[in-house]
């Protein structure tokens, strides 16, 4: 089972060859980094499993652990529809038993953010349990998506969600049992959505709530050519919802086609400089608003390789970190995901924490 698909645009698959068109030297090579969001999947035909993620994790940078999140891969065919989703936290933690046992450098899957139906209310606890069963520790979040942007009826790709989850006594009810079981929701939405998520963090003071993808800013359709406005309605947005202490942000999916990237279009993929120039403005108003402690970067891969390769997206982070200190660092490349996910020692060998 793959994405729902449902709206007028697609996911470009990844080109090798047209990657491969851009190589530049790893900036800071050295630097441990948690990769807080990324995806395993089989989708165009074309796998993103161990395998290929392996090639993107040792393709220079030191990415000692990552954060793998659900998206609709691998679901059971037989049993409730309900426990579905559960398949996909088998095949993840079959892949990472594996990368385990081959000795990888990097802790693949060291936490995993699967998927709850929190519309079942209360009743969300018997998915949470499968889901533990399966995973163990490693279950450290939940992301049952929201999105939804009244100009897309159909959504923008992927089926949108109903209008006004966050605030629906039902699924407020599943958010308190993540709360109360200590896991993370993932907040997967579009940036028009925002004070939707500042109301239902305000409501549930005890739940760790990390913003997906800045907030997933809109760049196509009504919202293309408008990108100074909607930059600025985001940042108002954004400023509001910073205040609320439970939420974080994770800093990336720059790479999305809703967000009106193109760079897929151009004769060869951008160097890391030309993507630091374009992110700069939205990287360093999360930091303002939300400080280190709460930003964590994300490679949000394999979504974002149709348009660059890992190596020189994790340079272009990279070159934006350099205005900050050695600490706020640290947390942007791993002291926050390690410490919102509840990640353990993520830089001792991997062999070591199988």
């Amino acid at each position: 089972m793959g994405l729902d698909v449902t709206g007028q645009y697609r996911y470009p698959p990844p080109d090798p060859a047209w990657l491969r068109r851009m190589r530049e030297g790893v900036v800071e090579p050295d630097l441990p980094i948690i990769d807080a969001h990324h995806h395993l999947w089989e989708q165009h035909e074309e796998p993103y499993l161990l395998d290929a993620f392996g090639e993107d994790l040792d393709d220079g940078h030191k990415i000692v652990a990552t954060v793998c999140v659900e998206a609709h891969y691998g679901y059971r065919k037989d049993g409730p529809a309900r426990l579905a989703p559960v398949g996909e936290t088998e095949k993840v933690m079959a892949m990472r038993g594996r990368a385990r046992q081959d000795g990888h450098a990097s802790l693949v899957a060291e936490g995993i953010v699967a998927k709850a139906d929190l519309c079942l209310g209360e009743a969300v606890d018997e998915i949470l349990d499968a889901h533990r069963a399966v995973a163990g520790a490693a279950l450290v979040g939940i992301r049952h998506s929201v999105s939804r942007d009244e100009n897309f009826p159909e959504g923008i790709v992927l089926r949108p969600g109903p209008a006004g989850l966050l605030g629906d006594a039902a699924y407020r009810k599943g958010l308190a049992r993540l709360a109360q079981r200590g896991l993370v929701y993932d907040a997967m939405l579009y940036h028009q959505q925002l004070p939707e998520v500042a109301a239902m963090a305000r409501a549930l003071p005890d739940l760790q709530i990390v913003l997906d993808h800045v907030g997933a800013i809109i760049g196509v359709g009504p919202y293309r050519g408008r990108e100074e406005e909607v930059r600025k309605a985001w940042a108002k947005d954004m400023h509001e919802l910073a205040q609320c202490p439970n939420v974080s942000v994770k800093i990336g999916g720059f790479g999305m086609i809703i967000g009106g990237a193109q760079w897929h279009l151009d004769p060869a993929p951008p160097g890391s400089e030309t993507l630091a120039a374009a992110w700069r403005p939205y990287v360093e108003t999360c930091i303002e608003l939300f400080g280190s402690h709460r930003c964590m970067f994300e490679s949000n891969f394999p979504v974002d390789k149709a348009m660059y390769s890992y190596r020189t997206l994790w340079n272009a982070f990279k070159r934006l970190a350099q205005q900050y200190s050695p600490a706020e660092k640290a947390d942007l490349f791993l002291g926050s995901a390690r410490r919102i996910y509840g990640l353990g020692d993520v830089t001792t060998p991997a062999c070591a924490n199988a």
